[in-house]
């Protein structure tokens, strides 16, 4: 195994994968992380029980450590299990753990360290640029975006005098110490939404958070076809947004005026010109709600139009399967413990530690 190494023998950074059949995407992350330069690192594949090839592709790349998850404890999420995993493994002094569908571009690596030192940040969290390809991608992901920026703004996520805390699981670089005293993914095992509880967890610590939108480090697809957007959003919007019921009725009601108008006029019942500008108007601030999501004009147009309801329908059926406490995701089904609550870093209440069980046998390494 090769790895880039400091002068003291140890890698700066440890770069943790969890991977649970990523076959689809894995070869292109890999490529983009071993050609890093500038820093020294290890990178650390944990196979999540893959069924695919995603372990063949991982041990093809020789500066790449592979490991195996865990049986999962009762009560965790497969991915907790699976970054705990690989954060007992890193010798770095800083842990970036990022996903297998993340591409990095060329210094990224060295980038992101040097950011988060000259910011003073323990934790430095990037929302990647999001590629979309297929129809209801270009849609709902825009709104989706935009919605999330609103409630958690930039700016105040890496204030330290606001109480609002977020973290983009796809990104986070985070300085060992501060990883490790508080307790790491460990203390938030069973937490769904594990990026923004552990950025919560660091920030109640006192520690500094920075998160901005990164399309000069890294690039994402999310989702690859209609049932993996449906059932990611359907795990996460209900822990994102405080009121989702609330959220979807002020969506589609927004998403409504411009097109009942258009229709009417249509249909003659309105027959004065001046309605025309009136439905240009309110179609043209649906737009305008979408253009901070950073996704391009004619995508606004396409959430304006179609990912408006979709985003209503999304937040109701995250509600629906969080009420009922059948959130599925790659394979698995949890019992929705998460409480949207404890995403905010306003919620002073500790976030107990839970014990990581102790292996009956090492992971395998490769």
């Amino acid at each position: 195994m090769t790895v880039t190494e400091t002068a003291t023998g140890g890698p700066t950074v440890s770069v943790i994968v969890p991977a649970r059949n990523e076959e689809a995407c894995l070869q292109t992350c890999l490529e983009s992380l071993t050609s890093q330069t500038g820093v020294a690192f290890e990178i650390i594949v944990v196979d999540d029980h893959s069924t695919d090839r995603t372990r063949e592709i991982a041990t093809s790349f020789p500066a790449v450590r592979v490991v195996d998850a865990g049986e999962l404890p009762d009560g965790w999420t497969g991915k907790n299990n699976a970054v705990i995993t690989g954060a007992s493994q890193a010798r770095g002094q800083w842990l970036l753990f990022t996903d297998a569908d993340t591409v990095h571009l060329p210094g990224s690596l060295a980038a992101a360290l040097a950011e988060a030192q000259e910011n003073g940040a323990d934790l430095l969290s990037y929302s990647p640029e999001q590629i979309a390809a297929s129809f209801w991608e270009m849609a709902t992901l825009p709104v989706v975006f935009a919605e999330l920026a609103r409630q958690y703004p930039p700016a105040k996520v890496s204030d330290p005098a606001s109480p609002i805390a977020a973290a983009n699981g796809q990104f986070i670089l985070i300085r060992r110490e501060t990883y490790d005293a508080v307790g790491g993914h460990t203390a938030v095992a069973d937490q769904i939404l594990e990026d923004v509880a552990l950025a919560s967890a660091v920030k109640r610590s006192g520690k500094k958070i920075r998160f901005r939108y990164a399309a000069d480090r890294v690039r994402t697809r999310m989702y690859r076809n209609f049932r993996q957007l449906r059932d990611g959003w359907t795990k996460n919007l209900v822990l994102l947004f405080p009121n989702p019921g609330w959220l979807a009725v002020k969506t589609l009601l927004l998403w409504a005026i411009p097109w009942t108008m258009l229709g009417l006029v249509l249909s003659g019942l309105l027959k004065q010109w001046w309605w025309i500008p009136i439905f240009s108007g309110a179609f043209g601030y649906l737009v305008m709600r979408t253009q901070r999501a950073n996704f391009t004009t004619d995508m606004n147009f396409l959430a304006a139009s179609f990912g408006m309801p979709m985003f209503a329908y999304l937040l109701l059926r995250s509600k629906r399967a969080h009420a009922n406490r059948t959130v599925s995701w790659k394979g698995r089904t949890y019992s929705g413990r998460t409480n949207a609550g404890r995403t905010n870093a306003a919620d002073d209440r500790p976030i107990a530690k839970i014990a990581a069980p102790t292996p009956t046998t090492p992971g395998r390494l490769s």
